[in-house]
């Protein structure tokens, strides 16, 4: 079978770009609670046979209920998951796909710019710069001196560092480490070293929140492990990727949209040393809660050239003053217009509701009161669609996969029990 995107009630798509002409990038616009995860995410899942997939979850249920039925379909099935890294079955350690300079500065900038208001306000960029010239020459070093060293080593040596004022500038604990390393390194290092007493309090402060804020504990765990996500495989064999989030804890996105800026990044290289130019298996991302914590780095300009690297995404939001607050005005419209696909749910968002009204030159109040249950597909190259929402509960595939994950939840639930009487017993 070949993979399919159902947007709406008989209205459904293929997703080779070939026959159709149009990228398959989706944006879903639609308030909290009008179903953006059952009527897209689900109905895109149980339709993918092809194409390997990362998907955001913040609903562990997407992983129990599909996680059998893509093995089926011979999937490697990869769950990582941010809430509970423990629970993973694969880990991310930005150090594990650094190749050049390039990439350590890439990573770097990253992580500095992971606070959403930095990008589009008009704070000076000196304070960004020096926080990046002070990772880098971190990372550099660290590397430099172990080859099997994690982002872990970066963190515990950035805690370990002090500052101090001599007179004619800084000095600090680590200064004769910089003394015999590579020239990135210390040039890095000397950046950082050049500053005054207060600026670089100000920027080694400043770091230094990011970096409590976005590697927890329980995040430095998952950098620990052993296997580590390959996007080469990815690229190469049929995967799934479930990347666990949480709605109701923002400063994770901070870790998981620095995750997805190397994600991006990988794919795009590897598609680029292909003979054609475009991954071996089309990769599709889907973004729950695209636009809440933090923005991916270079999403605005990698968004432009998807189609040619063979990959999409479908990205979730609540409307499109909330893509603009993490984006900025400019480049939420950049991302707006390089998805051939767009899917209203409805909201009460009145700037989201005059952009629609526009769309379909109809009044701005049609869009405001339309009825729940109602969405609008728009289409590169073809006239607005109005129709119903796509009823999942009335998909054998989903009702057949439903059935399959509660049967295990009860039987789970069961051993469960059983178990806990048999301690209880034990011990009268």
């Amino acid at each position: 079978m070949k993979d399919k995107m159902i947007l709406g009630e008989n209205i459904e798509f293929t997703t080779d770009s070939e026959i159709t002409g149009v990228n398959n990038n989706v944006i879903v616009c639609a308030g909290s609670g009008c179903g953006k995860t059952l009527s897209i995410v689900d109905p895109r899942l149980l339709n993918t046979y092809d194409s390997s997939l990362i998907v955001t979850v913040t609903k562990r249920r997407l992983v129990y209920q599909y996680t059998q039925m893509f093995k089926k379909r011979g999937y490697n099935v990869l769950d990582l998951n941010f809430v509970k890294p423990q629970n993973s079955n694969i880990a991310f350690d930005p150090l594990k796909y650094i190749k050049s300079y390039t990439d350590i500065t890439f990573i770097a900038e990253s992580i500095v710019k992971a606070n959403p208001r930095k990008e589009h306000t008009t704070a000076d960029p000196f304070w960004d710069d020096n926080s990046v010239s002070l990772l880098s020459a971190l990372i550099a070093y660290t590397m430099g001196e172990n080859k099997d060293a994690t982002f872990d080593d970066v963190i515990e040596m950035f805690t370990r560092m002090t500052i101090e004022e001599d007179g004619t500038g800084i000095t600090t604990n680590l200064d004769r480490k910089f003394e015999n390393t590579n020239t990135f390194a210390k040039n890095r290092w000397r950046s950082f070293r050049s500053l005054p007493m207060k600026t670089a309090s100000c920027v080694f402060s400043t770091l230094s929140t990011t970096i409590d804020m976005m590697f927890t504990p329980e995040l430095r765990k998952i950098i620990n492990a052993q296997k580590t996500v390959d996007f080469e495989r990815i690229a190469k064999e049929k995967t799934v990727l479930f990347v666990t989030t949480s709605a109701v804890n923002p400063v994770l996105n901070l870790f998981v949209n620095m995750f997805y800026a190397q994600a991006i990044k990988q794919l795009f290289e590897i598609g680029e040393a292909m003979p054609d130019g475009r991954l071996p298996i089309p990769v599709s991302i889907i973004c729950d809660d695209f636009a809440t914590g933090s923005r991916i780095l270079n999403f605005p300009e990698y968004i432009s050239i998807f189609r040619e690297k063979g990959i999409s995404v479908t990205l979730l939001v609540q409307s499109e003053s909330q893509l603009a607050s993490i984006y900025g005005a400019d480049d939420s419209t950049t991302i707006i217009n390089n998805c051939d696909t767009y899917v209203y749910m409805g909201g009460m968002d009145i700037k989201t509701a005059r952009n629609i009204s526009e769309r379909i030159d109809r009044p701005l109040d049609e869009v405001l009161y339309m009825p729940v249950g109602k969405v609008m597909i728009f289409r590169r190259g073809q006239r607005p669609i109005q129709t119903n929402r796509y009823d999942i509960f009335h998909d054998p595939e989903f009702l057949k996969e439903k059935k399959v994950y509660e049967s295990r939840v009860v039987l789970e639930k069961l051993v469960k029990s059983a178990a806990e009487y048999k301690i209880q017993t034990s011990v009268m």
